[in-house]
C-alpha cells in the first residue's frame, strides 16, 4: 500500500490496517506522536481503529520533550 507520509510517498505493508499498526511500523521508538490523515486529527486513543487506506495522506509528528 502506498502513503503519502510527512509529504514522501512511502510504501507500506497491506498488512498495516490502522493508525497504531502504521506508527509500529515506522519504527519511532516508542516516542508519543500527533497523527493527521487526509487533513483531520486522530486522537492517540483512536490509533488502534482508525483505519488506513491506500493513497491515505498522513502526517505524524513525533513529540519531544526539552527546555
Amino acid at each position: 500500500m502506498n502513503l503519502l507520509l510527512n509529504g514522501q510517498t512511502r510504501e507500506v505493508p497491506d498488512t498495516v490496517q490502522s493508525v497504531s499498526e502504521l506508527i509500529a511500523t515506522l519504527d519511532l521508538g516508542g516516542a508519543p506522536v500527533l497523527v493527521e490523515l487526509n487533513g483531520e486529527a486522530v486522537l492517540s486513543r483512536e490509533f488502534e481503529e482508525h483505519p488506513v487506506r491506500d493513497g491515505d495522506v498522513v502526517e505524524v509528528i513525533r513529540m519531544v520533550a526539552g527546555g
